[in-house]
């Protein structure tokens, strides 16, 4: 029976990546920072008979990783496959957001997986097998006020993806960066206006992701993605996932870095009417 190791399972895309593996026959080890909010998953896993064990894993904590990976190492031996999901969001501008919020971000979305993907990466090069997934986002690609700590993290977690890849492929490890685009997860219906922002940012944004998510992509869409990155033979690097994932990314492409930087400093009339016609979303 083939393993995953899946983090952040606690809700939407992690919770659905952990139960989509499952399903298809795969021993499945779900963690998560907080035990008490699991009690909807077990019923499902009860209910669907499904073999997978939750487990109690802080990725911002090295002691827990350890503690935990050592756990399911010693009882279960060597991982198949590793999705470190596992992430938070904080948005505002760069003068107003603190930066402890700064840290937490960089923790969890950046030194998170690093934790875990170094507790696994001895024993799957050792077995010269595996498969590591990292969910990462369009904004590992995109740049944009008031998302400049997320997308920090999500374009160091890209770098550092991209540089894992080529060390691991001699010894037969897959390596994949998943790019969901806007999803109807929690974190994305968190997007809120920042009343109190001098910049007129927060509520663009948050205006843009209210009208994405009138006609909400599934966070099973992103794990369906994950499932056939294990299950195929591609080693395709990265993976835009969503209706508007390759769109947004070409978007950015389209444009030099001083054309993106005018367009985002432009006024609201302008940049509402952009996001319009472009992707014939009010944002308003």
């Amino acid at each position: 029976m083939k393993t995953v190791l899946v983090t952040g399972t606690s809700k939407g895309i992690g919770l659905e990546t952990a139960l989509t593996f499952g399903r298809e026959g795969y021993k499945v080890f779900a963690t998560m920072r907080n035990l008490e909010s699991a009690s909807d998953f077990k019923q499902k896993i009860k209910n669907e008979s499904l073999d997978i064990t939750i487990s109690k894993l802080d990725v911002d904590s090295d002691a827990s990783v350890k503690q935990c990976m050592d756990d399911i190492l010693q009882k279960h031996g060597s991982m198949d496959v590793l999705v470190n999901n596992a992430g938070i969001e904080r948005h505002g501008s760069i003068e107003e957001m603190s930066i402890d919020d700064f840290q937490s971000v960089m923790n969890t979305n950046y030194l998170g997986v690093l934790r875990s993907t170094k507790a696994l990466l001895p024993s799957m090069r050792k077995n010269k097998k595996g498969c590591i997934i990292n969910v990462a986002s369009i904004s590992g690609k995109i740049a944009n006020s008031p998302l400049g700590a997320y997308a920090a993290s999500k374009f160091a977690l890209e770098a550092i993806s991209e540089a894992l890849a080529q060390e691991m492929k001699p010894f037969n490890v897959k390596v994949a960066i998943v790019e969901p685009g806007i999803i109807n997860t929690q974190m994305a219906n968190n997007i809120s206006v920042d009343e109190k922002s001098i910049y007129p940012n927060s509520k663009r944004l948050a205006g843009l992701f209210s009208a994405s998510l009138q006609t909400p992509t599934p966070p099973k869409l992103v794990a369906d993605k994950i499932l056939e990155i294990a299950e195929s033979n591609t080693w395709k690097l990265r993976h835009p996932v969503g209706p508007d994932a390759e769109p947004f990314i070409a978007w950015r492409a389209s444009m030099t870095d001083e054309q993106w930087i005018d367009w985002n400093a432009t006024n609201d009339d302008d940049w509402y009417e952009a996001v319009q016609n472009t992707f014939g979303l009010n944002a308003r």
